[in-house]
């Protein structure tokens, strides 16, 4: 089932997420829809906290990179409880997009390589070193179960020169094309 997706300016978003354990309810209809609702916006990442979920756990699949990075050919991920045990390498900036804040991409800076420790689906442990696209993805993803957005990273000034925009998102006057949810509509105030 496609879920309705988070829009900038809510609260959940600035929330940083809970540990599940294995007993959490539904957790593997909760992954498919995940998937679900990242194909359906088009999507190479989705953390629980998009949809709505203060808890820590995304997904990946960074396939569509497979032609720029061969070695994303089969990358298809879940992460749960994760926790990032260090980044390290050359920045390097790369124009990121968020399905939370559509319409507005920009030139992030990352470490190249990121090591991380996490649950699989199968609740099957994992400490990994990823590097390149996959740990960009990977950052930026768990950037939304910490509380922080890729805009976060901005200057003070680009952020300020972007806040019209962000500010129409979080009211809903953006066009997308996957479902919604925008913190300023749920209150009210248009």
């Amino acid at each position: 089932m496609k879920l309705p997706i988070i829009a900038y300016g809510d609260s959940v978003l600035r929330k940083k997420g809970a540990d599940i354990t294995a007993e959490y309810p539904d957790l593997n209809v909760l992954i498919a829809n995940m998937f679900e609702t990242m194909y359906g916006a088009h999507g190479v990442g989705l953390a629980a906290p998009q949809i709505g979920l203060s808890i820590r756990l995304f997904v990946i699949d960074a396939t569509s990179f497979a032609e720029d990075e061969p070695a994303l050919k089969d990358f298809k991920k879940v992460f749960i409880n994760a926790e990032i045990l260090e980044e390290n390498g050359e920045k390097w900036s790369f124009n990121e997009g968020c399905l939370s804040i559509p319409d507005i991409r920009e030139d992030i800076d990352r470490k190249q390589n990121v090591t991380i420790a996490y649950f699989d689906e199968n609740w099957e442990e994992h400490e990994e070193t990823f590097s390149g696209l996959a740990a960009r993805i990977i950052q930026h993803e768990y950037d939304h179960i910490d509380g922080k957005l890729f805009v976060d990273k901005l200057s003070p000034l680009r952020k300020a020169m972007l806040n019209n925009k962000l500010t129409s998102i979080s009211k809903g006057i953006v066009k997308v094309d996957y479902k919604m949810k925008f913190p300023a509509i749920k209150k009210g105030r248009r």
